[in-house]
């Protein structure tokens, strides 16, 4: 398993502790050994990976086809604005002599 250069150059102060049955750390060490890595560096980089898809999935948005035009549209020809918010305009205008 390969760990990004940013992670590994980087000095690792920080610690993690998890407690694990015998069969999951079995099954760890023998991962480690077929990525040619130590046990530690397996699972940092194992967590760090799930870590990355997590925080990806959750930060990206997908539309369909109809929806990325429709998208596209309402900023390429946004709708006029509505009384309620020229007023609100007007109003933080006013406050910030903006």
């Amino acid at each position: 398993m390969q760990t990004s250069q940013n992670s590994s150059t980087k000095t690792r102060g920080a610690r993690l502790e998890a407690r694990i049955s015998a069969e999951q750390k079995t099954l760890f060490q023998q991962a480690a050994m077929l990525s040619q890595c130590t046990l530690s560096e397996f699972v940092v980089a194992s967590a760090q990976e799930a870590a990355a898809k997590i925080i990806q999935t959750h930060e990206t948005i997908a539309l369909t086809r109809d929806e990325q035009i429709r998208f596209v549209s309402a900023l390429l020809t946004p709708p006029e604005p509505c009384d309620r918010l020229r007023q609100a305009a007007a109003q933080y205008r006013q406050q910030t002599g903006a």
